[in-house]
């Protein structure tokens, strides 16, 4: 009886080890320290809350707008043989005050341009209303599948306000760095993913879905705004469906500055 019993459990591990995997050794027993854990206390609101502060506070939340300049890698479909290098690549955000159509629709307003010395690579802007290129207004079918691409980061502003639902995920890593993950979703039911730095409380990473499948932005190379403490990153590298598609290096910005609404108009002049 004892040699069944034995046997009987000697197959239950087994069968145990097959299905989940063996047990993994100790930091202790392989001579590592261990590994801290991360604050499971913390709730997704308290975490947001330290994502704001970290970012500059006030500063960040009500810099009302955002003109940053420098220079990207820009490869259609993710094929390395059509990358064009941008050495002129400069965003103007009017950050908005509120995002009633949803986190992935227009908001604010926005213009980017793309240029290699004297050609101009493209032209994108979002008036507030309408969105461009730079052969004039989009049709309102490539215009929501381009603003559901080009928006989703201002989930994380609005995440305290009412209506707008936080949830803390599993944590997780983005590019070796300990993260917590939290869910954003705004009065539409439209939902953002960020990873939050569990040591600085910056934003690692923020995804959503698009018409182009899954979008990935991952930040990286901050650097604080002399004056105002505002939290910019440097390098900014958009994925979809895991292939990497843009890589941008923001070497200036400057916010809190009067941008015409003419600048958000494109088309022939």
């Amino acid at each position: 009886m004892v040699h069944h019993a034995r046997s009987c459990t000697l197959v239950l591990v087994l069968v145990v080890v097959a299905l989940v995997g063996p047990w993994p050794a100790t930091a202790a027993a392989e001579g590592k320290p261990a590994v801290p854990v991360a604050n499971a206390e913390l709730s997704a609101r308290e975490i947001v809350e330290r994502v704001h502060a970290a970012a500059g506070g006030q500063a960040w939340l009500a810099a009302g707008t955002n003109v940053m300049s420098g220079h990207a890698t820009l490869c259609s479909e993710g094929n390395p043989s059509r990358c064009v290098e941008a050495d002129r690549y400069v965003m103007h955000r009017v950050y908005p005050t509120d995002l009633e159509h949803g986190a992935h629709a227009g908001s604010g307003k926005f213009r980017l341009d793309a240029a290699r010395g004297e050609q101009v690579l493209f032209q994108i802007a979002f008036d507030g209303e309408r969105s461009y290129d730079q052969n004039g207004p989009l049709p309102p079918e490539r215009a929501a599948s381009d603003e559901a691409s080009a928006f989703g980061f201002s989930a994380i502003r609005f995440a305290l306000q009412p209506g707008f639902s936080v949830e803390r995920l599993n944590d997780d890593q983005v590019e070796g760095r300990p993260c917590y993950f939290v869910r954003v979703t705004d009065p539409n039911g439209t939902r953002t993913l960020f990873a939050v730095d569990q040591q600085e409380h910056s934003v690692r990473k923020a995804a959503w879905r698009t018409p182009r499948g899954w979008h990935e932005r991952v930040y990286s190379d901050f650097y604080r705004l002399e004056g105002s403490g505002f939290l910019q990153p440097g390098r900014v590298r958009h994925y979809y469906d895991g292939v990497k598609s843009v890589d941008i290096r923001w070497t200036r910005a400057e916010i809190g500055g009067a941008i015409p609404d003419s600048t958000f108009v494109l088309g022939p002049k």
